[in-house]
C-alpha cells in the first residue's frame, strides 16, 4: 500500500473482486481484521469497545482517540453490543443514519433481534423510542396524533402520537394500508406533523426505523417507490453465524433478559449533545471533485443499466454522499475516498432501484447488478 496520502486508494484496499474496505479508525493499526460490505451494511471489525490509540496517524492526519465525539460513538456501538450479537455492521449503519439525520429500513427475518437494536441503541445514546407496531387496522391518528375534545373546557386539544420522538420504531411497516404508511412522508421528510393546519415540529433528532419482513407477502401492503427513496439507508440483518447464535444462546442460559436492557449491562454513554458535535465534524469532512464525480457515475449508471426499470435520483446521490461523509468520519479520516462511495453504495441505493420483470424472472438480484455498476464504474485515482 503506497504511503502517499493524496492517492484515494491508500486508506482503503479495493472493493469486490479484491480485498475489503479496511476503516482504520475503527480499529488498531496492528489489527489484522478487515472491514467489508456484508449483506450491503458496513462490517465493524470488532465490538468489544473502542480501539487502542496506537500513535499513528491515518491519511486524515487524526488519530482514532483525538476527537471525542467519535469517541463516544464508539463507546455506543459497544454497549450496544452488550445486547446484540452478530449485528454490527446494522449498528454501524444506524449510527451513520444518526449522523446524517436519515432514516433506516430494517429487513430481516422474525427473531434477529431488530427490536432490540434499536432499543439498545436509544439507551445507550439517552435517546426517547417509541415502538408502533403497524397493522391493517393503523389508522394515521393513531402515528401522528390527533385532536381530542376536552370536556373540561370545551375544546379540542392535540394529543401527540408516536411520532413524536427521537427513534420511532415502526414495526412491520408494509403490514399497514398505503393511507397510514403516507401519514408519515411528512414527518420522514419535513420533521413536522400538520394536523388541523397547524405545523408541529417533531423532536430532535428524529429518525424512523421501519422493519419489514423479507419472506413473508401475504397481507402486506409494499412501500411505494416515493417513500422508499425517503429512507436513507436499507440495512439487511442476516441470520447469525453458529458461533454467534451459540453466544446468543449462552446469554439466555446465563439469565439475559432482552425486556431489561439495564441488567445487560447497556447503559446511557453519549447524548443529544455529542450526537450534534459529531454531526457538525460530519460536516467538515472534505470530499474532492474527482469524489463527487464518481458519486455521480455511479448513480447514473443505475439509470442505464438493462436490468433496471427505474434507476437513482439525485435525492439517491445526495444520500450516498452524506453517508460516504459520515463512514469516511467514522473511520478516522477527514476526507472521502472511492472506497468510502463503494461501501455504501449498496444500503443507500438498493431500495432506490426497480429491477425489470424479465430481469425478475431471471432471477437477477439488486445487489448484484449494483455490483456490477461498481466494478465497472472507473474509479478516481
Amino acid at each position: 500500500m503506497s504511503s502517499q496520502p493524496n492517492s484515494y486508494t491508500d486508506s482503503n484496499n479495493h472493493f469486490a473482486g479484491g480485498t475489503t474496505p479496511r476503516p482504520d479508525g475503527l480499529q488498531p493499526d496492528t489489527s489484522q481484521q478487515d472491514v467489508s460490505l456484508q449483506h450491503g451494511s458496513p462490517r465493524d471489525v470488532t465490538h468489544q469497545g473502542a480501539p487502542q490509540d496506537t500513535g499513528h496517524a491515518d491519511n486524515g492526519q487524526r488519530r482514532s482517540g483525538e476527537d471525542p465525539a467519535r469517541q463516544s460513538l464508539l463507546n455506543v456501538r459497544a454497549e450496544v453490543g452488550k445486547a446484540v450479537v452478530g449485528q454490527d455492521p446494522t449498528v454501524t449503519g444506524m449510527l451513520i443514519a444518526l449522523l446524517c439525520g436519515g432514516h433506516v429500513l430494517l429487513e430481516g427475518v422474525p427473531g434477529v433481534a431488530k427490536t432490540l437494536l434499536v432499543r439498545a441503541l436509544s439507551t445507550a445514546l439517552s435517546l426517547d423510542t417509541k415502538r408502533v407496531q403497524f397493522t391493517p387496522d393503523l389508522m394515521p391518528g393513531d402515528v401522528t396524533g390527533s385532536l381530542v375534545y376536552d370536556s373540561h373546557t370545551s375544546e379540542f386539544t392535540f394529543r401527540e402520537g408516536p411520532v413524536f420522538t427521537n427513534i420511532m420504531l415502526a414495526d412491520e411497516i408494509n403490514r399497514t394500508p398505503p393511507k397510514t404508511q403516507a401519514s408519515l412522508l411528512e414527518a420522514m421528510e419535513e420533521r413536522q406533523v400538520s394536523v388541523d393546519g397547524v405545523s408541529r415540529p417533531l423532536p430532535s433528532p428524529f429518525i424512523v426505523a421501519a422493519t419489514q419482513n423479507p419472506v413473508e407477502y401475504e397481507g402486506t401492503y409494499p412501500l411505494p417507490e416515493a417513500q422508499l427513496d425517503r429512507f436513507l439507508l436499507k440495512l439487511t440483518m442476516p441470520l447469525p453465524g453458529r458461533a454467534e447464535e451459540i453466544e446468543v444462546i449462552r446469554r439466555h442460559a446465563s439469565g439475559f433478559d432482552p425486556r431489561n436492557l439495564s441488567a445487560a449491562g447497556v447503559r446511557p454513554v453519549a447524548g443529544a449533545v455529542e450526537l450534534s458535535n459529531a454531526q457538525a465534524a460530519v460536516a467538515q469532512v472534505a470530499v474532492a471533485p474527482e469524489i463527487l464525480a464518481y458519486i455521480v457515475d455511479v448513480v447514473r449508471a443505475t439509470r442505464s443499466a438493462p436490468s433496471f426499470q427505474l434507476g437513482v435520483s439525485p435525492r439517491g446521490a445526495t444520500a450516498l454522499l452524506n453517508t460516504s461523509k459520515a463512514w469516511a468520519w467514522l473511520s478516522g479520516r477527514s476526507f472521502v475516498t472511492p472506497d468510502d462511495v463503494k461501501a455504501l453504495s449498496l444500503p443507500c441505493l438498493r431500495h432506490r432501484v426497480g429491477l425489470r420483470p424479465e430481469a425478475q424472472m431471471d432471477g437477477i438480484q439488486v445487489d448484484d447488478v449494483l455490483g456490477s455498476i461498481l466494478a465497472s464504474v472507473p474509479v478516481p485515482r
